[in-house]
């Protein structure tokens, strides 16, 4: 097979720009200084809700980090350790308990003062896990508004609680300042399953007092330093300061989540004035914005993996040995050195450095090897049936054009894959109609493989809700990574899990590690985070001194 010409690949998926819808810019007279600050965003929400057990999503991670808060908080700026949030400090009691010390005098945006009562209520079955418990399996998750115009939340809510906390038994208050986590089984990761985007604490009486479930969902009261002013699906996200928030008065006085899909109409927006940040911009993007002295862009790896889902459902791909020839078709350096760059790379599988000793590091994602993929598609007795490629339009930063060369790499070895555009979530999901591959990206909340294997592949995740893929043995495994105590066990068994689910029996495989770039106002003191969540709080936001 000749080598792929990579002067092409850089000229495909090239979009065309349109004009987007703008907020004006109204003068207000204000009883301070603080600025307006104004972000493009390619999206602000995939469904039409502002609740994190909804909109599990990148998007929403960017947004939810200036409305909502944990007990525990991640140091995004720095090397992404735990740090107090709404909890001052925590300890083990043992295996399946850890207990924190709660925050005195924080408020929710509606004025009350944060209480054990509303920790508890936070994770309580009116909310989170239902009175019916989890959703049934193979129910499709982000979908869009539909549930939710009575008080029960949608169902969807429990599956996302149940995936997220599998085992939590119960929330023990122990005195006004002080609550226990107390789980069923041991588990080593509660302190992340505490930290991660899910866990936010919410106010209590505002939940209950909302009209209901969607009206609570389209302006959450937690106790993050910015409020929800005004959110309309599909244009913009409104904040305002949360002028009581433990943390000091915010920086800002109005933050402006605008959605502007196309990047050229972003970057025009920002160096014509209208913007201040302009999210999700292409590496080739980059010397464009940076020609301007007055602009900067920040941003690099983040704990996130590109990757692309088998639905082995599909009459061609039942046989693993189709999906592993798919994963040895796919020359990723060649994705990474010309869409990105060079900027990013292809990462040890489904697994990041911050997981420390967890870590795998004699493991890779399976080898560029043209021949080899032949030969697996002949001993598979694959025909050339059509295969369905679903994918959004540039949802992932170089979604498309990425999509456009990974189709023809597997075409350069027999494979029949066509490309079928896509408008949302629910249509990418959608199983009236045959599935084969889709486009997705995997996260790493917290420093263990639970939060990203197990999480989205495995028994409660969102692959096999949605019925795309299963295996008995992983399966198996996952409830032992989840619930032992032994470091050296949990390891083998992890590193079995990636044997399974990207060698053997593919579920997935992984294209490169993800990367976020942020254009900017240079004389904003801002700095990227390591993850899609932007903080706008003092300790991260100056505006020039007058």
């Amino acid at each position: 097979m000749s080598k792929i010409d990579r002067r092409k690949l850089l000229k495909s998926g090239a979009a065309a720009a349109s004009v987007p819808f703008v907020l004006p810019r109204i003068a207000i007279a204000q009883a301070d200084n603080r600025p307006t600050i104004t972000v493009a965003v390619q999206k602000v929400a995939n469904s039409n809700t502002l609740e994190v057990l909804r909109e599990q999503s990148n998007v929403g991670a960017r947004i939810f980090y200036s409305i909502y808060e944990g007990l525990i908080d991640q140091d995004y700026q720095g090397n992404l350790e735990m740090k107090p949030g709404v909890a001052t400090s925590w300890r083990r009691i043992d295996d399946k308990t850890v207990e924190l010390k709660l925050r005195q005098g924080v408020k929710f945006h509606n004025g009350d003062t944060m209480t054990a009562e509303d920790v508890v209520y936070t994770f309580g079955p009116e909310r989170m896990f239902g009175r019916g418990g989890a959703a049934e399996p193979g129910r499709t998750l982000f979908t869009q508004a539909g549930g939710g115009q009575g008080k029960e939340p949608p169902p969807e809510i429990a599956a996302v609680a149940k995936r997220c906390w599998p085992q939590l038994d119960r929330i023990e208050i122990v005195d006004k300042e002080t609550v226990r986590f107390h789980n069923k089984t041991p588990d080593v990761t509660t302190e992340g399953r505490i930290a991660r985007m899910v866990s936010e604490i919410i106010s209590r009486r505002g939940y209950e007092e909302a009209g209901s479930w969607l009206e609570w969902a389209q302006k959450p009261i937690a106790t993050g330093p910015y409020k929800v002013q005004e959110f309309k699906a599909d244009r913009h996200l409104i904040l305002a300061s949360h002028d009581e928030y433990w943390g000091g008065r915010p920086p800002i006085k109005e933050l402006r989540f605008v959605e502007v899909p196309e990047t050229a109409s972003r970057i025009n927006g920002l160096l014509s004035g209208q913007f201040d940040f302009a999210c999700d911009i292409p590496p080739d993007q980059i010397a464009t914005v940076e020609k301007n002295p007055r602009f900067e862009v920040q941003g690099g790896l983040i704990g996130n993996h590109r990757i692309l889902c088998f639905d082995r459902q599909h009459p061609a791909m039942v046989d693993p040995r189709v999906r592993r020839a798919m994963t040895h078709a796919i020359d990723r350096q060649a994705i990474v050195e010309t869409l990105w760059l060079g900027r990013t790379r292809v990462p040890a599988g489904l697994q990041w450095e911050y997981y420390g000793p967890m870590f795998v590091a004699d493991w890779k994602v399976p080898e560029y090897d043209p021949k080899l993929a032949q030969k697996l598609l002949k001993e598979a007795g694959y025909k050339g049936d059509p295969i369905p490629f679903r994918v959004l339009n540039n949802y992932y930063t170089n979604q498309v054009s990425t999509a456009q060369i990974v189709t023809e790499m597997w075409k350069a070895v027999g494979l029949n894959v066509q490309i079928q555009m896509r408008e949302n979530w629910q249509q990418i999901f959608d199983k009236s109609t045959q599935r084969g591959v889709r486009d997705w990206s995997n996260s790493a909340p917290f420093n263990d493989p639970v939060s990203s294997l197990v999480n989205q592949h495995g028994p409660q995740g969102q692959q096999q809700q949605i019925g795309e893929w299963t295996n008995a043995e992983f399966n198996t495994l996952s409830e032992q990574l989840e619930t032992s105590t032994d470091r050296e066990r949990r390891k083998a068994v992890f590193k079995r899990m990636l044997e399974i689910a990207e060698r053997e029996d593919p579920g997935y495989t992984l294209l490169h590690q993800n990367c976020t770039f942020t254009a900017k106002r240079k004389d904003i003191q801002w700095k990227a985070a390591q993850a899609f969540q932007m903080d706008f709080r003092a300790r991260n936001f100056q505006m020039p001194k007058a």
